[in-house]
């Protein structure tokens, strides 16, 4: 086993992904080829970090059994911003003096988009994999890529459901945070669409713990549809007093974050059941090596489920590594064209950056819905994932 080091200013520890040498490797390597990248390993999103340290270290894996970059091993320069912005700020500085080629930019979109937009000014590429707010890419910069799906593409989904089941009103409880406000924005947009009426939109800060007001004037307008968009805890909480208030729509929807992770399941218990969520990848999928990547996130989790934020870490250190190899240098300039001209197959999904609707330097990919059906998460959105009947809560 060759050790690679994947280095991170977390206190006084590092991490270390232990890695087979490869025998594929077409040239001798001449030391490693370091690549940016943040992450939140303490603070309130580390639930969201521990998944994301997982996807890369399979990422890295694969690359370096497949021969590397040109025959050098690749190695990540892994910081902790604490899931806090202005430590988020001081790593991307960090990473930038460290003359990285690019940085992968990971979860919560008020945190990556300070981040990406300090990187930009620097001209470092930013590869943001998880973070979800519209205005990370709407209007976007020259130097931030996204391969996952913006938050409109989380409202699209859950709101294509409600038309579908010919919902005619809805509620919403969101939270104030980016992500949350880009969920909730955009599914005000559809509700308009699709004639569906909005009857009560609640937005609540951080820290609030005592849903049951807001939940109780919703039992009182008895809505089709109910949607929050809430990080972990609250996700379980909302679930939890909903149930115990008596509010009952035909269907809960929550807008993927804390909603999509399988400790919501395990937290909530049967307050979870038949809760809806969207998410932007799951096993089920039909993309070449979709099946593998699951079983090597759970190797990589200690046995645990991964969310979809496992396999967009791996996906974005595939995705650097593509377009370092393509540049045949670490020099940004080269990079971010390489990354302009991506378009490769993961297991994630197909990764190609394009210009539509307002986003700069996108990926474009349809999202997911799942429900919690008999304790598991299974998919029931869109067709294309062969999907099981949705469960209602009432006729």
């Amino acid at each position: 086993m060759r050790k690679i080091m994947v280095l991170g200013v977390i206190g006084a520890v590092s991490a270390t992904l232990l890695v087979q040498s490869s025998a594929q490797s077409s040239a001798p390597a001449t030391g490693t080829i370091k690549i940016g990248a943040i992450t939140s390993v303490t603070g309130r999103f580390a639930e969201f970090g521990t998944q994301q340290l997982a996807g890369f270290k399979v990422g890295v894996a694969e690359i370096n059994r497949k021969g590397g970059i040109n025959g050098q091993k690749i190695e990540l320069l892994i910081e902790d911003n604490a899931s806090d912005v202005n430590k988020g700020l001081a790593a991307a500085e960090r990473l930038a003096n460290a003359g990285v080629p690019l940085v992968i930019c990971e979860y919560s979109s008020s945190l990556v988009k300070a981040q990406a937009q300090y990187l930009a000014r620097q001209k470092v590429p930013a590869l943001v994999v998880t973070s979800s707010g519209d205005d990370i890419t709407k209007p976007g910069n020259d130097y931030i890529f996204r391969l996952n799906q913006p938050a409109t593409e989380y409202a699209r989904a859950l709101l294509n459901i409600f038309r579908d089941s010919k919902f005619k009103s809805m509620a919403m409880i969101a939270g104030t945070g980016a992500f949350e406000k880009s969920v909730a924005d955009a599914a005000l947009i559809f509700a308009k669409q699709y004639g569906i009426q909005v009857v009560e939109d609640q937005r609540y800060d951080q820290g609030l713990t005592d849903f049951r007001p807001v939940l109780n004037r919703i039992k009182g307008k008895n809505p089709d549809g109910v949607l929050m968009v809430s990080y972990a805890a609250d996700s379980v909480t909302l679930m939890r007093q909903a149930r115990e208030v008596g509010v009952k729509p035909k269907l809960f929807a929550g807008g993927a974050a804390g909603f999509a992770l399988p400790d919501f399941i395990k937290d909530a218990g049967a307050a979870a059941e038949n809760v809806v969520s969207a998410t932007a990848w799951i096993q089920e999928l039909r993309y070449p090596g979709t099946q593998k990547l699951h079983v090597d996130l759970v190797k990589a989790l200690n046995g645990a489920e991964p969310s979809y934020h496992a396999a967009q870490a791996y996906a974005g250190v595939i995705a650097a590594a593509d377009a370092i190899r393509r540049a045949g240098s670490t020099d940004r300039e080269k990079v971010k064209a390489a990354l302009n001209t991506t378009n490769i197959q993961t297991a994630f999904g197909p990764i190609v950056y394009k210009d539509f609707d307002g986003f700069k330097n996108q990926n474009n990919l349809t999202m997911v819905a799942e429900q919690v059906q008999g304790g598991k998460f299974v998919p029931v959105y869109p067709r294309s994932v062969v999907p099981k009947a949705i469960k209602f809560e009432r006729p």
